[in-house]
């Protein structure tokens, strides 16, 4: 029987494409299990170097603390399976930029859902979206953080963010 092909298509963009649960449920050997992170891990390091233009402008907002000194990686990988465009570890909160091949993706919804069940709150937007209206891409990023507080690792109370400083985009 031939090797099932489950890399992603050219759209998919992150994770292993639709089969990823069962492709690992599948893996049975040790190099095959490190072959599959080998994988996800360069596709993560080349990632970033060919964004599209949404996640060039987003990332242009979110990096070097520019959005209230919150610190935010881009194109991480989350235990081993999923690439998320952009996540800020001290919120919980992963932001991705979707693109038409994203709307009601089955993949998407079990990604998320795995996502979700790890602790992560996933906010997701046109691509449209935020080059439009970056303005409101930024109030619902800071929004959904200032409804739920920080929750450090120094300090587990949440803190509700300042809302001074916060300009337009």
């Amino acid at each position: 029987m031939p090797a099932r092909n489950i890399s992603p298509s050219p759209l998919a963009g992150e994770g292993l494409g639709s089969g990823v649960r069962a492709a690992a449920a599948a893996h049975k050997t040790l190099s095959e299990v490190l072959a599959r992170k080998a994988l996800l891990l360069d596709r993560a390091r080349q990632m970033p170097s060919n964004p599209t233009d949404a996640e060039r402008k987003l990332w242009s907002i979110l990096r070097a603390g520019r959005l209230e000194g919150l610190r935010w990686r881009r194109q991480e990988m989350i235990d081993d399976l999923y690439i998320v465009d952009f996540i800020c570890f001290e919120h919980r909160l992963i932001v991705e930029a979707d693109g038409g091949q994203h709307g009601k993706n089955a993949y998407d919804i079990e990604r998320d859902a795995y996502l979700n069940a790890q602790g992560f709150r996933v906010l997701r937007f046109w691509n449209n979206d935020i080059l439009a209206n970056s303005d409101g891409v930024v109030a619902s990023i800071l929004d959904v953080i200032d409804s739920s507080g920080a929750q450090t690792r120094a300090d587990p109370t949440p803190q509700p963010l300042s809302r001074k400083g916060r300009g337009g985009f």
